[in-house]
C-alpha cells in the first residue's frame, strides 16, 4: 500500500513540475522579450527543455507504477531510468544549441534594455525553481524515484545558471559592458551539458544494473554493526534497483543443525534489518548455506556445541568480501 501511495505521489508532483515549467518558461520569454539579452533567452531556452523532460517523466512514472505481469516480473520501475536519460540527451542538446547560438551571435552587437524588470522577472524564476528542485529531490529520495532526483537537479541547476546570469545582468547594468552577456551565455551552456552528461551516465548506470556503491558500503555498514551471532558468514551480494524498488538478494551461512522454522527467523531478521535502512520497497532472495567445518575458525556463535575447530578471529564483512561468491575462509577449488 505505501509502494502505491508513493508512486501516486511521485505522479502527482511530477505532473505539477511539468505545469510549473511552462508558467516558467513564459515569464523568462517575458523577460527576454523586456531586455533583449541572449543570457536570458538562454534561461529561457533551458526551460523548454524542462517542459519537454517533465512530460517525458511523467509518462515514465505512469509506467513505472503499474504492476508486475507476466513479461515485466520485476516490474515496470526501468521506465524511469530510460526517461532520466532522455532527459539528460535533452539537456545536452539544449546546451549544444545554446553554444552554436551564442558563438553565432559572439560578434553581433545588441541593445540591452529593461534590466531592471527582467531581472526581477528571473529572479522569480529562480527562486521558485530552487524551491521546486529541492521538493523533487526530498521526494524522489524518499520514494527512491530516479525520475524525480533527475527532475530536482534539473530544476536546480536552473537555478544556477540563472543567479549567475542575474548577477551577470547587474554588472553589465553597473558596467554597461554588453559582451558580458554573450560571454554568460556560453559559460552556462557549457556547465548545461557537462551536467546533462552526468544524468545520463546515472540512467545508463542503472539500465546496465551498475552497482550503487554508495549503496552497498551503507547496507554492508548496517550488517556489520547489526550481526547476529547466527550469521555465520554473508557473500554473493546483490542489489538491483528497479524504479522505487531495491531487489537485495545474498547468501547467508547458518549452523548446519537448524531446523527450517529456526533458518526462516534468521532470515527474517535480516530482511527487518535491510527494511529498517531502505525503507518497505524491498525484495529480499535470501539463499541460506550450512556451516561446514571450515567455517569454525570464523564463527563467532559462542554457545555451540559441535564446533570442531576453535574461533580464532572475526571476519568483518567488505565490499570485497561480501559481493565475492567465495565463502570466507573456503578451500578453493581449482
Amino acid at each position: 500500500m505505501d509502494t502505491l501511495q508513493n508512486e501516486k505521489q511521485n505522479y502527482r508532483l511530477q505532473l505539477f513540475i511539468t505545469l510549473l515549467s511552462v508558467v516558467l518558461f513564459a515569464a523568462k520569454m517575458i523577460a527576454f522579450y523586456l531586455t533583449n539579452s541572449i543570457a536570458i533567452l538562454t534561461d529561457a531556452l533551458e526551460s523548454t527543455v524542462n517542459m519537454l523532460a517533465g512530460l517525458i517523466g511523467l509518462y515514465s512514472l505512469y509506467v513505472a507504477a503499474k504492476p508486475k505481469d507476466k513479461e515485466h516480473p520485476y516490474g515496470h520501475g526501468k521506465a524511469e531510468f530510460i526517461s532520466a536519460a532522455v532527459e539528460g540527451s535533452l539537456i545536452i542538446t539544449a546546451g549544444i544549441y545554446i553554444l552554436f547560438q551564442t558563438g553565432q551571435s559572439f560578434f553581433i552587437q545588441k541593445t540591452i534594455q529593461e534590466l531592471d524588470h527582467g531581472i526581477v522577472l528571473v529572479a522569480i524564476t529562480a527562486i521558485v525553481n530552487f524551491a521546486a528542485g529541492w521538493w523533487c529531490l526530498h521526494i524522489g529520495k524518499k520514494n527512491n524515484s530516479l525520475a524525480l532526483k533527475a527532475s530536482g537537479k534539473h530544476l536546480q541547476l536552473d537555478t544556477y545558471s540563472t543567479i549567475v546570469i542575474i548577477v551577470g545582468l547587474i554588472i553589465i547594468k553597473i558596467t554597461n559592458l554588453f559582451w558580458l552577456d554573450k560571454l554568460l551565455a556560453l559559460s552556462i551552456s557549457i556547465v548545461i551539458i557537462i551536467n546533462g552528461y552526468k544524468i545520463v551516465r546515472a540512467s545508463l548506470a542503472g539500465i546496465m544494473d551498475e552497482a550503487d556503491m554508495e549503496l552497498l558500503k551503507k547496507l554492508i555498514v548496517t550488517l556489520n554493526q547489526n550481526r547476529r551471532n547466527n550469521w555465520i558468514d554473508l557473500h554473493n551480494l546483490r542489489v538491483i534497483k528497479y524504479g522505487a524498488t531495491l531487489h537485495v538478494d545474498c547468501h547467508l551461512t547458518l549452523p548446519w543443525y537448524m531446523n527450517l522454522h529456526e533458518a526462516h527467523t534468521e532470515v527474517d531478521a535480516l530482511k527487518a534489518l535491510v527494511i529498517h535502512t531502505f525503507g518497505d520497497n524491498i525484495e529480499l532472495f535470501v539463499h541460506t548455506d550450512s556451516c561446514l567445518p571450515f567455517s569454525c575458525p570464523v564463527c563467532i556463535k559462542t554457545d555451540c556445541k559441535v564446533r570442531e575447530q576453535p574461533f580464532t578471529h572475526c571476519v568483518t564483512w567488505t565490499l570485497d568480501n561480501i559481493l565475492s561468491n567465495q565463502k570466507h575462509n573456503a578451500p578453493l577449488i581449482t
